[in-house]
């Protein structure tokens, strides 16, 4: 009896040593006997924002994820939020019970985001709190946040216009609904597009698509404007500019304008994954994660397509680079090595994840105040068309009149 107890007592100490020496190689692979600090980041699933996720995705392949002694604790929040708000507020809020928890990234920064900085900051004032691509109003998520970054929705205003004429179109057809159209910021890149138009000779036009969020769905939604693109095209002619401003509405927008004409700048939050490879039927697997080289294979198709000049987006997916990029400025910041207001330090971390890429950007400017934000930064990349390259939109001088339309 006393000879088995001892067999079982050295088999049970082995086992313990063979699993604490997977854990130390665990543990090595990650840099070190566990993470210093956690960085948590929030993003929206893979049907409604990929690309926000897959950011996260690079972000844990780099520095680990907390469950395997890393760094970075991903969460994602409910498809239909808006419905859900309380507990995409919840699921943020809970990421502060960590106590190595040092900062949270939320990418897209969705209604509530605000309310969940405010909650985490009763709790745990040393987080730092990050909106990336804010759905609140600029005054809003700033009261929160201590940093908030936004798709340049003032100069792009002006400049997708401008690019939409250089492609050759004469007329711009808006697609929104009217929950995004409540937001400041959607809502004033609108009214520059307008003013643009009438300023470019371009005329100008407001079409309403479902909400992804309401009882439809994301499929009813998509069905909406398979329909609807060809009487569209037919009605406003093919030297049209179609954007919509749901990343949801993209891939069955691009399809339909594939098959029957009109043109397509680029996304709301633009990528060469942001629905050209449903669109185009083709498999990106193999090139997952190198934008380069999915931006050629997507060019090529399109070319194949007879699509020429007519497809444009960014180089490198804005959604992606920003989740991997706010996750990054956080660490260095955490690290000592960047202020995380210092929109040099923010450039570089993006630049990490889009080589050779050119972006601009500033700080936002109210445009009821004329007072310039200190903590919320608004930015852009040059715009790549189809089978013609870059447009060199980070060169051109926006007119100071549309920093005031509103």
């Amino acid at each position: 009896m006393k000879k088995s107890l001892i067999i079982l007592a050295c088999l049970l100490l082995a086992t313990g040593m063979l699993f604490a020496g997977g854990n130390q190689e665990q543990a090595a692979a990650t840099g070190s006997e566990g993470a210093a600090f956690h960085i948590g980041v929030v993003t929206g699933t893979v049907s409604q924002s990929e690309d926000d996720l897959r950011g996260a995705e690079r972000l844990i392949e780099e520095y680990g994820a907390v469950a395997d002694g890393g760094m970075i604790q991903h969460i994602t929040y409910p498809d239909n939020f808006m419905q859900e708000m309380e507990t995409t507020i919840t699921q943020i809020v809970g990421l502060a019970d960590d106590p190595l928890m040092k900062a949270i990234v939320v990418n897209q920064a969705i209604p509530g985001t605000t309310e969940a900085f405010r909650r985490v900051k009763e709790k745990r004032s040393d987080i730092l709190l990050i909106a990336g691509e804010a759905h609140e109003d600029p005054l809003v998520i700033e009261s929160a946040a201590d940093l908030a970054v936004n798709n340049d929705f003032v100069a792009r205003g002006y400049l997708i216009i401008h690019t939409a004429k250089e492609m050759g179109a004469k007329t711009f057809v808006h697609i929104s609904f009217p929950r995004h159209m409540s937001y400041e910021t959607l809502a004033r890149r609108r009214a520059i597009m307008e003013v643009a138009c009438n300023d470019l000779g371009l005329k100008f036009v407001f079409e309403t698509a479902p909400d992804p969020t309401s009882d439809v769905g994301v499929a009813g939604a998509q069905q909406f404007i398979l329909e609807k693109v060809p009487a569209w095209v037919d009605k406003y002619g093919e030297d049209t500019a179609f954007f919509c401003t749901n990343d949801a509405h993209t891939e069955p927008l691009l399809k339909q304008l594939i098959e029957y004409g009109g043109s397509f700048v680029e996304a709301d939050l633009p990528s060469p994954l942001m629905g050209y490879p449903g669109a185009l039927g083709i498999d990106l697997s193999a090139e997952q994660g190198d934008f380069p080289a999915i931006l050629k294979k997507v060019e090529q198709t399109i070319v194949e397509k007879g699509g020429t000049g007519r497809f444009g987006t960014w180089a490198y997916s804005y959604g992606y680079t920003t989740t991997a990029g706010l996750g990054e400025l956080a660490k260095r910041v955490i690290e000592g090595n960047a202020k995380l207001t210092s929109l040099p330090d923010l450039m570089s971390a993006y630049n990490k994840y889009t080589p050779d890429a050119q972006w601009n950007g500033s700080f936002y400017t109210d445009a009821n105040t004329g007072v310039r934000a200190k903590n919320h930064v608004l930015i852009y990349q040059d715009t790549y068309v189809m089978g013609r390259g870059y447009m060199h939109t980070t060169d051109i001088k926006v007119p100071e009149k549309y920093f005031t339309v509103k």
